[in-house]
């Protein structure tokens, strides 16, 4: 069950992103009046903010999976 709850949260994090194009207003704002005069950057401006909002993700569960595997390991040794 583990797995099959670790892999869905792991797909879902590899094709969400694709699916998911959320803008903040001065981003929208900017692609608006880009895509008026012909200009082509909104699919950059949303993946930049795609990149943006999940990295920060990604280092907070890295770091917290190193740390459960490290204090788990430990705490099984001591038993």
């Amino acid at each position: 069950m583990k797995r099959f709850i670790l892999l869905s949260l792991l797909l879902m994090a590899v094709f969400v992103p694709d699916l998911v194009q959320g803008q903040c207003a001065m981003c929208k704002a900017v692609v608006e009046s880009n895509a008026q005069t012909g200009d082509n950057i909104v699919e950059g401006v949303n993946h930049a903010i795609l990149y943006l909002m999940g990295v920060p993700y990604f280092l907070v569960f890295g770091l917290g999976y190193f740390w459960y595997k490290k204090f788990w390991k430990s705490d099984r040794e001591e038993v």
